[in-house]
C-alpha cells in the first residue's frame, strides 16, 4: 500500500472546504475496519485513507502549513499504513469509568502482545506491539497500542481467496475472540494485502 506524500494532502484552505465530505467518506470506510473484541477492547485497522484523515486533522488543528511540519506529520503516521504483507491496527482499551480503567490497565500489563489474528487453516499470528515507543511500565499498560500483524504468503493468498479470519485476545485477565469477523471486514482487510 502506498505511503502518504505531500501531494496526497489537501491544503488547509481546501481541506476546510472538503472536510465534511471527507469525514463522511472516512466514517463510512472505518465501519468495515473496526473489530470489537469483548466489551472493552477494539481494533481499528489503519490504511492510507485513515492515515490521510489523521494527518489532515493534525495539520488543521495545529495550523501546520510549512513543508518541514507537514513532512514531520507524514513521518509520524506513514508507519501505520500497511506494507502489503501485514495489517496494522490501533488497539484501544476502553473503560468509561476512570477508576475502573486505572485498575484494568494495571491488571492488563502485556495485553498488547496477546492480541492475535488467524486466517482459518493457517494458524494464529501474534501482534508485534508498539514499535515506535514503549507504552507500558512496571505498573500498568497504556489504553492505546499500535500493532502490526505480519502474514505469510500462504495466509495472504488464503485471505485473497476468501478464507475466514478470526481475531482475539488471550490474556489471563481478558480473553475474548471474534471468529470469524464479518465478511465485510475481511474483504476490507484483504485490500491491504499485495497479490492477486
Amino acid at each position: 500500500m502506498q505511503k502518504l506524500k505531500r501531494d496526497d494532502l489537501y491544503s488547509l484552505e481546501k481541506y476546510a472546504a472538503v472536510r465534511p465530505w471527507f469525514r463522511a467518506q472516512v466514517t463510512a470506510h472505518k465501519k468495515d475496519r473496526r473489530v470489537a473484541i469483548g466489551p472493552h477492547a477494539t481494533l481499528y485497522f489503519e490504511d492510507h485513507m485513515t492515515m490521510q484523515y489523521q494527518v489532515q486533522e493534525m495539520l488543521r488543528v495545529e495550523r501546520i502549513f510549512e513543508p518541514a511540519g507537514i513532512e514531520g506529520e507524514l513521518a509520524a503516521y506513514n508507519p501505520l499504513i500497511p506494507d502489503g504483507t501485514n495489517w496494522k491496527a490501533t488497539l484501544m482499551m476502553e473503560y468509561p469509568d476512570i477508576e475502573e480503567r486505572r485498575a484494568a490497565l494495571m491488571r492488563l500489563r502485556g495485553v498488547e502482545s496477546r492480541v492475535w489474528v488467524e486466517v482459518h487453516g493457517c494458524g494464529k499470528v501474534w501482534a508485534i506491539a508498539d514499535e515506535d515507543l514503549e507504552r507500558e511500565d512496571e505498573v500498568k499498560t497504556s489504553s492505546v497500542h499500535f500493532l502490526r500483524f505480519e502474514l505469510t504468503p500462504e495466509m495472504i493468498g488464503a485471505v485473497k481467496r476468501g478464507a475466514a479470519v478470526g481475531m482475539g485476545i488471550d490474556h489471563q485477565d481478558y480473553s475474548h475472540a471474534v471468529d470469524p469477523v464479518p465478511a465485510s471486514v475481511r474483504d476490507s482487510l484483504a485490500a491491504d494485502l499485495a497479490g492477486q
